[in-house]
């Protein structure tokens, strides 16, 4: 599974915090990282409306299985992203809305918060909340680009011609 790491300019100070708790889980399952947003202050300017474009661009056209992003509450990415055709996001404060989120939405996108709540073991906060979807994302995401596959267009079914 390909996984996009997506980071906004209020928050880009916290790239490589966020960066270095990914990798090490991505790493144990042998998922490979991008990181496609911003990786510092410096870096081209972004806001979360920029990270829904491109989760939407990186998701459909298979560049990517899933993206972690988010914004100083999340909620704004969290919207910015599912506005989009093609993106579930879920949002994730601890490693128990991780948990549900990988049960029962079935999503492609986590968006978490980077300012409100970050403070004192955010790091393993992250990390705890990135060990809990990744591999239940991989197999959804493995069952849903099998069945997208099997699915035909619409109004291309065999009952349409047959009428």
């Amino acid at each position: 599974m390909k996984i996009a790491l997506m980071m906004e300019n209020s928050q880009a100070n916290k790239n490589a915090i966020i960066l270095k708790e990914l990798n090490a889980v991505a790493d144990e399952k042998g998922f490979p990282v991008y990181n496609v947003g911003m990786s510092d202050e410096n870096d081209h300017h972004l806001t979360y409306i920029h990270l829904g474009i491109m989760a939407s661009i990186l998701l459909n056209s298979k560049a990517v299985d899933f993206v972690v992003t988010g914004c100083g509450t999340g909620q704004g990415a969290l919207m910015s992203l599912n506005i989009h055709p093609g993106v579930v996001c879920g949002y994730c404060i601890d490693p128990a809305d991780a948990f549900l989120f990988a049960q029962i939405n079935n999503g492609n996108a986590l968006s978490l918060s980077f300012a409100k709540g970050f403070g004192w073991g955010a790091e393993l906060n992250v990390r705890f909340i990135f060990e809990k979807p990744l591999p239940a994302a991989t197999a959804k995401a493995i069952r849903r680009s099998a069945k997208n596959r099997r699915c035909a267009m619409p109004g291309s079914s065999t009952r349409s011609k047959q009428q």
